[in-house]
């Protein structure tokens, strides 16, 4: 029988993570390197493994993640997210529960750019009377 697959992409800030979930029994790898040695923060592991946690799928996949641009917390979001599009692709079912939880949603926020004659995106120069 053939092995079963689901892919996804998930993204965040300028992260981009392409998921694979396939049958095995739970580890993860981030662009070939275990899930603990690319993150180090335990918070950022955590953020990755909500959606398995949620919908009780935990050690049921082996996922394959390949994730470039951005930091290490854009990229833990990026995660998240194909993660939850890939289980949507196993079980429809998962949706209601994914979709309440706020996983299914791509956080479109981004860093606002800078404009002339200003020293950042709204902070104004230090004015000067005299």
């Amino acid at each position: 029988m053939a092995e079963r697959k689901y892919y996804a992409t998930g993204k965040r800030k300028t992260s981009v993570a392409r998921v694979w979930l396939r049958d095995g029994s739970g580890a993860i790898t981030v662009n070939k390197q275990p899930l603990d040695d690319y993150f180090g923060r335990a918070i950022l592991r955590m953020v990755i493994e909500q959606p398995l946690a949620l919908t009780e799928t935990m050690g049921r996949f082996d996922i394959d993640v390949n994730v470039c641009g951005g930091g290490h917390t854009g990229q833990a979001g990026a995660i998240k997210h194909g993660i939850s599009k890939a289980l949507m692709e196993y079980s429809l079912d998962l949706r209601p529960t994914l979709k309440r939880a706020g996983f299914i949603t791509r956080d479109s926020r981004v860093k606002e750019r800078k404009k002339y004659g200003r020293r950042a995106a709204r902070a104004r120069f230090q004015f000067s009377k005299r």
